[in-house]
């Protein structure tokens, strides 16, 4: 059975998703980032990325990982693209073309859009959105996003779905991604190819499902 280590309200999100779109059963270990724990090496800490058990899974001490019959694999976008491959179906790419397209726009998401999206995140965790430091931080994100939203914006022209004309990991990959950037309502306003699309991916009962968990964690 697939195992997935992380809590909802991490990476590990994208991968709990995955495995509801393919309908395969999967255990749950919750494994809290250590920054959220005050001694995340205190012998009552809950499991955390700091701890030695989940460390054996992991030794980068992040989330996600999945271990699959004993393949274990770290990168959450990856995971995606390997459950996909493995469990096959519409999800998965029809042909080697779809194959590339597919691992092309993850990693196009990946290193394009992520680290730009992320320290968003990470300024409303910090509470200085508000802050004149916080406002410049985030805006100085959202100009640096907007070349890739334009590139996404052009290649959604006519389609519903980024490789393939039907929902795929790709799709699913780069939702989870451009999730980080919603709250630049501005950004996604001026883009609405990107904003239909990312509410189409989001309308799915599976991803509906995921959130569902994530919303029930501490945040």
């Amino acid at each position: 059975m697939l195992t997935i280590y992380g809590v909802y309200r991490s990476r590990a999100s994208r991968n709990y998703w995955m495995a509801r779109e393919l309908g395969i059963p999967f255990r749950s270990v919750p494994v809290i980032q250590a920054r959220r724990v005050a001694d995340p090496l205190a012998a009552d800490a809950p499991l955390n990325t700091k701890s030695p058990g989940f460390l054996a899974v992991n030794p980068m001490g992040l989330i996600p990982a999945i271990d699959d019959d004993g393949l274990v694999l770290t990168e959450s976008l990856a995971n995606n693209l390997y459950l996909a491959r493995k469990h096959g179906g519409p999800l998965a790419p029809a042909d080697v073309r779809e194959e590339g397209q597919i691992g092309n726009w993850t990693m196009w998401a990946a290193t394009e859009v992520e680290p730009y999206a992320v320290e968003i995140v990470l300024a409303y965790d910090k509470g200085i959105e508000n802050t004149p430091e916080g406002q410049t931080e985030i805006a100085a994100c959202a100009r640096a996003l907007e070349r890739a939203f334009a590139v996404l914006e052009a290649h959604l022209a006519g389609r519903d779905h980024v490789v393939g004309g039907r929902f795929t990991v790709a799709d699913l990959n780069l939702a989870e991604v451009f999730r980080y950037a919603m709250s630049q309502t501005t950004l996604f306003d001026s883009h609405p190819q990107v904003k239909s699309w990312l509410a189409r991916c989001q309308s799915r009962p599976a991803f509906k499902a995921m959130m569902e968990e994530r919303l029930k964690e501490p945040e």
